[in-house]
């Protein structure tokens, strides 16, 4: 019954040998129930996503087997590459607009994992047998119900690694063929890509303890000159947080004014800009405090990849780059992988 927490992954630097191995999907991590007609898609933190998507509801009830629960990715696609941006915005509060929406942005529901079938529960089964039992369960599905592709060649598992990233796909999963379903445990490996870049400090927001910074605002420059709001950093040890409270005070202004980002103090621009501080899809709060930097410090990030014109995850300070100028931040740096069909990655 839900909630059942799913199990996670924790991160190495290379792709372990002698196990299953898998795309890492970027989209919604679901367990899904269905118990007859009744559909549960419960997400990762046990919130329910079920209303959010009633196509992929109706697609459960049609394809899977009556009673069963398994774990998956709810993704959206458009152009042949994963779209998170465009899933994102299937957390709509509105009714109407979630109908809309399954119609304009349909998803897909990807799968990879068996927890229960009829009256026969899986997570003491071994990595294989679960995977043995998911394939026969889902044998014939069609969209937008896929069978996550999946092998135990690890240079097959290389060579997705470096093509799959080109349809949205951020890494590889390692699983250990003996390991159990441990539900809420780090018990898996991924490997995912990282790179680094050049981007100038133009703000940052309090950490939720106090005063300290919680993360930097980070930006490149466009081909037209504007500097454009491209993602955080955060993650730093409590005693360094107070430390660039102090580096970075020469570098606070006053006020917005005459600042790139000043339409930030403007609620509206929330309204459609991914800003930080911005209105949560899950609670609706706002939190639009901010403080400016004027944008003359340069800092090196490490990232994995970008969703459009701004990177996808929150990035990890490498060191501050005294020898770069802002204008130099730009996003030639930045590697863009080689584009791959989706298609190819679900039909393999």
């Amino acid at each position: 019954m839900p909630p059942v927490a799913p199990m996670l992954a924790k991160p190495v630097a290379e792709i372990p040998p002698g196990m299953q191995y898998e795309a890492k999907w970027d989209g919604f991590r679901a367990i899904v129930f269905r118990d007859g007609d009744e559909v549960e898609l419960g997400s990762r933190t046990g919130k329910s996503l079920t209303r959010y998507f009633p196509e992929l509801v109706a697609a459960v009830r049609d394809l899977l087997p009556r009673r069963c629960v398994m774990d998956g990715e709810i993704v959206v696609a458009r152009e042949g590459r994963l779209d998170f941006d465009a899933l994102q915005l299937r957390i709509h509060p509105a009714a109407s607009r979630v109908r809309t929406l399954a119609d304009t942005v349909p998803a897909d529901l990807v799968l990879f994992d068996l927890l229960a079938l009829d009256d026969t529960a899986l997570l003491d089964a071994p990595q294989r047998e679960r995977r043995q039992a998911l394939t026969e369960a889902l044998h014939g599905v069609r969209a937008p119900v896929h069978l996550a592709p999946a092998t135990r060649d690890i240079e097959v598992a290389r060579t997705w690694f470096r093509r799959f990233e080109g349809a949205g796909l951020d890494g590889v999963l390692a699983k250990p063929l003996d390991l159990p379903y441990r539900a809420g445990r780090r018990a898996l490996y991924k490997v995912k890509h990282e790179r680094t870049a050049d981007c100038v400090v133009a703000g940052y927001r309090h950490h939720r303890s106090g005063p300290v910074v919680g993360s930097l605002l980070l930006g490149l420059y466009d081909d037209a000159g504007v500097l454009q709001h491209v993602g955080v950093c955060a993650a730093f040890p409590m005693r360094r947080r107070r430390e660039l409270v102090a580096e970075l005070r020469p570098l606070r202004m006053d006020s917005v004014a005459g600042h790139p980002w000043a339409h930030w103090a403007e609620e509206a621009a929330h309204a459609t800009d991914r800003l930080p501080g911005g209105p949560s899809r899950w609670t609706g709060k706002k939190d639009l405090s901010w403080v400016p930097l004027r944008p003359e410090r340069v800092c090196e990030v490490a990232y994995d990849h970008m969703q459009g014109d701004r990177f996808r995850h929150t990035v990890h300070f490498r060191r501050w780059r005294p020898d770069r100028e802002p204008r130099e931040c730009t996003y030639a740096q930045l590697e863009e992988p080689v584009r791959y069909d989706l298609a190819q990655v679900l039909g393999g």
